[in-house]
């Protein structure tokens, strides 16, 4: 059976905590005048007597109750009330008019996706512009995974939780307890924000720049509140910053408790992070010189390479250039890290590092066999042989990533699109990527889409945030049994 008043009283706890991170827009919409502040008050209001009214039906429910099939239900749940709830200010706001766009807004700032409706960005109010950066910053670590931080009443059900929100095929407990691991994973990521913020403004962002440009690059979303994006500072030491910033948060954030511990060397031993670490250094480099035309020294051309090539491995989305007007190859390369996607355990979206280097390696140990049919051989990762469970686990997320890239395609090319256009909106949505090439490039934008495509991408974006599982086993007729 489904336990629905725990689920009902985890989610009137989530909403009361979301409106309470509405006071900081609140508090800036004050200072601005009347334009804001009324939304995003009514709002708030909705959200806690919302909160209230699921907490006063499943009283006496105790959290202990939620099992397996619950987390999954419950962090789907979380996800789409977060987006729908938080696309209130916007609308009520008149920022974004349409709820349909505005739920599309939202659900890409909380899924870090980075995609936008939004023509005209500079104009909007400060408050509308920070709510929108905040979605991002919840987002990235996880807003189920700081409630877990939150609650230590969930008890054996925060473990499932975390594995049901948490990116990557593995969950790796920093700490004896998940709740402990949750707090940890937490203070990193505000710790990082706060020396990222501090390091822009020494580079001449004000507060509000700064964080705003902070959280999208954290959570690896990409929500800029400038039109041009980070290029609109046409500044190296911040395109250096960034570049820096991105590369972290893409990184799993596990390692940096390792180090922290004085574990450093886990990090040379790591196969995910060598391999992260080389395709960032191989496609700048091959970028660079493919650029070097375009920007006249090679210097100049590896600060370009190296920001996109960052911006895209680590599915954030920030340009400094127009990369679509850029070669075929590089655009190729491009191309091809959008599959790629960050490291397990880091706010990065994509199909994630570890996967494909466990699946190139069962390739390479298919190849062996057909030399060698009496031998054994099994791919190793870490140091370590590669269980059977965990390969096909891998191997059916691939097929499914494929299948629901090839289904938004479709979706997409029956609104009269080209291939490409339509291809690369499922692929950055799927992806959490954000901007892509042809009518959705890094100076375009989604507006332009008709409604029912906007709501498939929606769905599209919370699918490759939750990667896959957590959304699709809902719909299964036996969940509910």
């Amino acid at each position: 059976m489904i336990h629905l008043k725990g689920i009902a009283r985890l989610l009137g706890f989530l909403l009361f905590l979301l409106a309470g991170f509405l006071l900081i827009p609140l508090g800036i919409a004050l200072f601005e005048g009347p334009r804001t502040w009324q939304a995003f008050l009514f709002t708030m209001i909705i959200m806690a007597v919302s909160g209230l009214v699921l907490l006063l039906v499943s009283t006496g429910e105790r959290f202990i109750k939620l099992q397996v099939r619950h987390a999954f239900l419950f962090v789907t749940l979380s996800w789409i009330s977060a987006a729908g709830f938080g696309a209130l200010p916007f609308t009520l706001s008149g920022s974004i008019p349409s709820y349909t766009d505005a739920f599309f807004e939202t659900m890409s700032g909380f899924t870090t996706t980075g995609a936008s409706i939004l023509t005209e960005i500079e104009g909007l109010p400060r408050s509308i512009l920070f709510w929108r950066s905040l979605t991002h910053w919840l987002g990235g670590m996880g807003i189920v995974v700081l409630t877990v931080a939150l609650l230590p009443l969930l008890g054996v059900a925060g473990a499932q939780l975390f594995k049901a929100e948490s990116p990557g095929p593995t969950l790796e407990k920093v700490t004896p307890t998940i709740a402990q691991t949750a707090k940890v994973l937490w203070k990193i990521y505000v710790g990082f924000t706060a020396a990222e913020t501090v390091l822009l403004m020494l580079g001449g962002m004000d507060l509000f720049d700064a964080l705003t440009h902070t959280f999208g690059t954290l959570a690896t979303g990409g929500f800029s509140p400038r039109n041009q994006s980070v290029g609109a500072y046409r500044s190296a030491y911040v395109d250096v910053v960034i570049t820096v910033f991105m590369l972290m948060a893409g990184f799993n954030f596990g390692l940096y408790h390792r180090v922290w511990s004085g574990k450093g060397r886990d990090i040379l031993r790591n196969t995910e992070a060598r391999a992260y670490a080389g395709i960032f250094a191989v496609s700048t480099l091959a970028v660079a010189f493919a650029v070097r035309p375009l920007y006249g020294s090679l210097l100049n051309a590896l600060r370009y390479a190296g920001f996109q090539v960052a911006s895209l491995l680590t599915t954030t989305g920030f340009a400094t250039t127009d990369f679509d007007a850029w070669p075929a190859f590089a655009k190729g390369v491009l191309f091809f890290l959008m599959f790629v996607g960050g490291c397990s355990g880091s706010t990065g979206g994509g199909i994630k590092v570890i996967r494909l280097v466990t699946l190139a390696k069962q390739a390479v140990v298919e190849l062996k066999y057909l030399l060698f049919p009496y031998g054994v051989f099994r791919p190793r990762v870490n140091g370590e042989p590669v269980r059977k469970d965990f390969l096909m686990s891998i191997s059916g997320f691939f097929f499914l990533y494929i299948a629901i890239l090839l289904a938004v395609t479709l979706v997409v090319t029956s609104g009269g699109y080209d291939l490409t256009t339509s291809f690369s909106s499922a692929l950055v949505t799927l992806g959490n990527i954000g901007p892509g090439f042809a009518k959705i490039g890094p100076t375009q934008n989604y507006a332009f889409l008709p409604a029912y495509i906007k709501w498939v991408l929606s769905v599209a974006m919370l699918l490759g945030r939750l990667e896959l599982y957590t959304v699709l086993v809902v719909f299964h007729p036996r969940f509910w049994r």
